[in-house]
């Protein structure tokens, strides 16, 4: 069965909001309804449905035209096995030392990497998006420097890779947050199908709002790989608990954004140490003096 998608954007999240619960009462009506800030710094919001019928066009552009929206996209996406599409679309990837696999490509693994099993399956954190790569080679790169980061966090930590990553270089157990309950549940997941259960401790919280992540700084090593708003937001919490001589490192992050996310970690006393681009994306490495 075919399923069906109408999307569209509006400026502000008020308007946007009101759009996405108004499409709730169409018939026949949405199984789905998702509204999302674009990430680019343009103020747009993005609305969307999923539909197993053909949704009311008409009744779509009245929604547009009374809530100031673009005309709505309506789209029919045949049925797909995604998670095999993903399998045989997605290649292994080495960034430094780390090679992330699927389980389709045990064969694959090099000797002498630090290999980490990350399912095509796992929506997010497979490290084929450039944020997840950059995170993973900034680490790669603090350890040929010599850091031993004994005491790590992983906010907003999605599949744990970067948390993983860190727990098979590093003597300690890092702690990987996500305020996703299913992001906590797919990074005990991984933990499990890596062999790593007890490596690494998962918690869901927001940002750093959790008695046992205060128990457990400062930190010698923070990661960060999220959005710009909420890395900003972040930024007071990731420099109070971090130790001195301690790293952040950073991303989801669209390069024309990495400066103003940077400028707000310097004004809470870190040093930039590194900003490197994969593709759109930035990762930052940041310090915090002794």
């Amino acid at each position: 069965m075919p399923t069906y998608t109408a999307f569209t954007t509006l400026t502000g999240k008020t308007p946007a909001e009101a759009l996405g619960e108004a499409m709730e009462s169409l018939s026949p009506e949405p199984y789905g309804v998702g509204v999302f800030e674009i990430e680019d710094g343009s103020g747009l919001w993005e609305v969307g449905g999923y539909f197993q019928d053909r949704p009311d066009e008409a009744g779509l552009a009245l929604l547009a035209t009374i809530h100031g929206a673009k005309p709505f996209a309506v789209s029919e996406l045949p049925d797909t096995d995604w998670v095999a599409k993903v399998r045989r679309e997605l290649a292994p990837v080495k960034a430094g030392r780390f090679y992330l696999y699927g389980s389709h490509d045990a064969d694959t693994v090099p000797e002498g990497c630090v290999p980490l099993l990350i399912e095509a399956a796992m929506a997010f954190g497979t490290g084929h998006h450039g944020t997840t790569q950059g995170c993973l080679e900034a680490l790669d790169r603090l350890a040929e420097q010599g850091i031993v980061a004994e005491k790590v966090a992983d906010i907003g930590c999605g599949t744990a890779v970067l948390a993983m990553a860190a727990a098979r270089i590093w003597p300690g157990t890092p702690l990987a947050s996500d305020i996703d309950p299913v992001a906590v549940e797919v990074a005990e997941a991984n933990l499990a199908a890596n062999g790593m259960q007890g490596r690494v401790t998962c918690l869901e919280a927001t940002g750093f709002d959790h008695p046992d992540i205060a128990a457990g700084a400062p930190y010698d090593l923070i990661f960060a790989n999220i959005l710009k708003g909420p890395l900003i937001d972040l930024a007071p919490d990731v420099a109070g608990h971090l130790a001195a001589g301690g790293h952040c490192i950073l991303s989801g992050l669209l390069n024309e954004q990495a400066e103003e996310v940077a400028a707000a970690y310097v004004a809470e006393g870190l040093e930039k140490t590194e900003a490197r681009q994969i593709g759109d994306w930035t990762t930052l490495v940041l310090r915090k003096p002794d």
